[in-house]
Protein backbone atom coordinates (compact mmCIF):
# COMPACT_ATOMS: atom_id res chain seq x y z
CA UNK A 1 0.00 0.00 0.00
CA UNK A 2 2.57 2.36 0.62
CA UNK A 3 4.24 1.77 -2.54
CA UNK A 4 0.88 2.73 -4.52
CA UNK A 5 0.92 5.97 -2.43
CA UNK A 6 4.26 6.72 -3.37
CA UNK A 7 3.67 6.05 -6.87
CA UNK A 8 0.23 8.01 -6.79
CA UNK A 9 1.96 11.06 -5.32
CA UNK A 10 5.11 11.06 -7.74
CA UNK A 11 2.68 10.52 -11.22
CA UNK A 12 0.61 13.75 -9.22
CA UNK A 13 3.93 15.70 -9.11
CA UNK A 14 4.81 14.62 -12.42
CA UNK A 15 1.53 14.29 -14.76
CA UNK A 16 -0.64 16.99 -12.65
CA UNK A 17 -2.89 17.13 -15.74
CA UNK A 18 -3.13 13.07 -15.79
CA UNK A 19 -3.85 12.77 -11.95
CA UNK A 20 -6.50 14.81 -11.01
CA UNK A 21 -7.64 13.67 -7.49
CA UNK A 22 -5.78 14.70 -4.44
CA UNK A 23 -5.05 11.06 -2.80
CA UNK A 24 -5.91 7.08 -3.71
CA UNK A 25 -9.58 6.81 -3.50
CA UNK A 26 -10.50 5.09 0.20
CA UNK A 27 -11.51 1.53 0.69
CA UNK A 28 -15.11 2.24 1.96
CA UNK A 29 -15.54 4.57 -1.77
CA UNK A 30 -14.20 1.29 -3.47
CA UNK A 31 -16.81 -1.12 -1.62
CA UNK A 32 -19.88 1.72 -2.71
CA UNK A 33 -18.59 2.33 -6.00
CA UNK A 34 -18.25 -1.58 -6.99
CA UNK A 35 -21.74 -2.42 -5.22
CA UNK A 36 -23.65 -4.67 -7.22
CA UNK A 37 -20.98 -6.49 -9.20
CA UNK A 38 -21.54 -9.75 -7.45
CA UNK A 39 -24.82 -9.85 -9.41
CA UNK A 40 -23.04 -8.45 -13.09
CA UNK A 41 -22.92 -11.03 -16.30
CA UNK A 42 -20.45 -9.84 -19.01
CA UNK A 43 -17.28 -8.16 -18.79
CA UNK A 44 -16.40 -5.48 -16.37
CA UNK A 45 -13.91 -2.17 -17.76
CA UNK A 46 -12.47 -0.02 -15.33
CA UNK A 47 -11.80 3.60 -16.42
CA UNK A 48 -8.90 5.46 -14.70
CA UNK A 49 -8.15 2.69 -11.66
CA UNK A 50 -4.80 4.62 -11.00
CA UNK A 51 -3.30 2.77 -8.16
CA UNK A 52 -5.94 0.07 -7.79
CA UNK A 53 -8.35 0.99 -5.25
CA UNK A 54 -11.48 0.04 -7.24
CA UNK A 55 -9.44 -2.74 -8.96
CA UNK A 56 -9.13 -4.62 -5.46
CA UNK A 57 -12.74 -3.87 -4.82
CA UNK A 58 -13.80 -4.92 -7.96
CA UNK A 59 -12.03 -8.55 -7.69
CA UNK A 60 -13.18 -8.64 -3.66
CA UNK A 61 -16.59 -9.21 -5.25
CA UNK A 62 -16.12 -12.16 -7.17
CA UNK A 63 -15.37 -10.94 -10.82
CA UNK A 64 -12.79 -13.24 -12.30
CA UNK A 65 -9.55 -11.35 -13.69
CA UNK A 66 -10.23 -12.62 -16.87
CA UNK A 67 -13.30 -10.55 -16.90
CA UNK A 68 -11.93 -7.54 -15.88
CA UNK A 69 -10.32 -5.04 -18.06
CA UNK A 70 -8.68 -1.49 -16.83
CA UNK A 71 -8.05 1.85 -18.86
CA UNK A 72 -5.44 3.98 -17.51
CA UNK A 73 -3.73 6.72 -19.45
CA UNK A 74 -0.73 6.64 -17.36
CA UNK A 75 1.91 4.07 -18.42
CA UNK A 76 3.23 4.07 -14.76
CA UNK A 77 0.53 3.36 -13.09
CA UNK A 78 -0.37 0.35 -15.83
CA UNK A 79 2.76 -1.16 -15.03
CA UNK A 80 2.04 -1.45 -11.32
CA UNK A 81 -1.90 -2.59 -12.30
CA UNK A 82 -0.37 -5.08 -14.66
CA UNK A 83 2.03 -5.80 -11.90
CA UNK A 84 -0.27 -5.75 -8.80
CA UNK A 85 -3.21 -7.70 -10.97
CA UNK A 86 -2.58 -10.83 -13.10
CA UNK A 87 -5.16 -12.03 -15.79
CA UNK A 88 -6.91 -8.84 -15.55
CA UNK A 89 -6.43 -7.10 -18.97
CA UNK A 90 -4.31 -3.58 -18.19
CA UNK A 91 -4.71 -0.89 -21.82
CA UNK A 92 -3.51 2.37 -21.86
CA UNK A 93 -5.58 3.92 -23.84
CA UNK A 94 -8.29 6.89 -22.92
CA UNK A 95 -11.70 5.82 -21.88
CA UNK A 96 -12.96 7.41 -25.61
CA UNK A 97 -11.74 3.60 -26.86
CA UNK A 98 -14.50 1.46 -24.71
CA UNK A 99 -16.32 0.62 -28.25
CA UNK A 100 -13.25 -0.01 -29.93
CA UNK A 101 -12.37 -3.03 -27.27
CA UNK A 102 -14.03 -5.98 -28.64
CA UNK A 103 -16.07 -6.05 -25.41
CA UNK A 104 -20.02 -6.79 -26.14
CA UNK A 105 -22.59 -6.77 -23.46
CA UNK A 106 -20.36 -5.29 -21.07
CA UNK A 107 -22.12 -6.17 -17.44
CA UNK A 108 -20.65 -2.56 -15.65
CA UNK A 109 -18.44 0.39 -16.11
CA UNK A 110 -16.85 1.67 -12.82
CA UNK A 111 -15.17 5.13 -13.84
CA UNK A 112 -12.79 6.50 -11.26
CA UNK A 113 -12.10 9.42 -13.78
CA UNK A 114 -13.63 12.52 -12.07
CA UNK A 115 -13.86 14.69 -14.84
CA UNK A 116 -17.08 13.73 -16.43
CA UNK A 117 -18.64 17.13 -15.67
CA UNK A 118 -17.69 18.05 -19.62
CA UNK A 119 -20.67 17.32 -22.04
CA UNK A 120 -18.57 16.19 -24.53
CA UNK A 121 -16.59 14.19 -22.74
CA UNK A 122 -19.72 12.37 -21.34
CA UNK A 123 -21.04 11.84 -25.05
CA UNK A 124 -17.34 10.36 -25.48
CA UNK A 125 -17.30 8.54 -22.24
CA UNK A 126 -20.44 7.64 -21.03
CA UNK A 127 -22.31 7.54 -24.35
CA UNK A 128 -19.74 4.80 -25.99
CA UNK A 129 -19.78 2.84 -22.77
CA UNK A 130 -23.87 2.13 -23.13
CA UNK A 131 -23.19 1.42 -27.01
CA UNK A 132 -21.44 -1.75 -26.15
CA UNK A 133 -23.24 -2.25 -22.55
CA UNK A 134 -25.55 -5.46 -21.82
CA UNK A 135 -29.59 -3.69 -21.56
CA UNK A 136 -29.13 -4.68 -17.98
CA UNK A 137 -25.29 -2.99 -17.58
CA UNK A 138 -24.34 0.11 -15.18
CA UNK A 139 -22.13 2.97 -15.12
CA UNK A 140 -20.66 3.60 -11.58
CA UNK A 141 -19.27 7.54 -11.41
CA UNK A 142 -17.73 8.80 -8.37
CA UNK A 143 -17.79 12.30 -8.17
CA UNK A 144 -16.56 15.19 -5.15
CA UNK A 145 -19.28 18.12 -6.94
CA UNK A 146 -22.59 18.26 -4.26
CA UNK A 147 -24.57 16.84 -7.58
CA UNK A 148 -25.04 14.18 -10.31
CA UNK A 149 -21.68 14.58 -12.71
CA UNK A 150 -24.14 14.56 -15.65
CA UNK A 151 -26.79 16.86 -15.78
CA UNK A 152 -30.69 15.89 -16.68
CA UNK A 153 -30.47 17.13 -19.90
CA UNK A 154 -27.49 14.89 -20.71
CA UNK A 155 -29.08 12.40 -19.12
CA UNK A 156 -31.71 12.60 -21.56
CA UNK A 157 -30.05 12.75 -24.55
CA UNK A 158 -27.75 9.91 -23.38
CA UNK A 159 -31.12 7.95 -22.51
CA UNK A 160 -29.66 7.17 -18.57
CA UNK A 161 -31.35 7.69 -15.49
CA UNK A 162 -28.80 8.57 -11.77
CA UNK A 163 -29.11 6.59 -9.01
CA UNK A 164 -26.90 8.40 -6.26
CA UNK A 165 -26.16 5.64 -4.20
CA UNK A 166 -24.66 7.92 -1.41
CA UNK A 167 -22.37 9.82 0.39
CA UNK A 168 -18.67 8.34 1.82
CA UNK A 169 -17.20 10.66 4.30
CA UNK A 170 -14.24 8.75 4.91
CA UNK A 171 -12.42 9.39 2.01
CA UNK A 172 -10.32 12.89 0.91
CA UNK A 173 -12.09 14.81 0.22
CA UNK A 174 -15.94 13.12 0.88
CA UNK A 175 -17.02 11.43 -2.55
CA UNK A 176 -20.69 11.01 -4.05
CA UNK A 177 -21.30 7.78 -5.87
CA UNK A 178 -23.54 8.28 -8.66
CA UNK A 179 -25.20 4.49 -10.53
CA UNK A 180 -26.12 5.29 -14.17
CA UNK A 181 -28.70 3.05 -16.09
CA UNK A 182 -30.52 2.99 -19.73
CA UNK A 183 -34.01 4.69 -19.31
CA UNK A 184 -36.84 1.72 -19.92
CA UNK A 185 -39.34 2.99 -21.90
Amino acid sequence: MAANISLFLGQMLRRPTQVVAIAPSSAAVARKMTEGLENSTGPVVEIGPGTGSFTRAILKRGVAPERLTLLETNPEFCKALARDFPGVTVLNRPAQDIRDLGLRDIGAVISGVPVLARPQIQREVVGRAFDVMSPTGFFTQITYAPNSPISEEMQIELGIFAHHRGVVWNNLPPARVYEFRRQTH
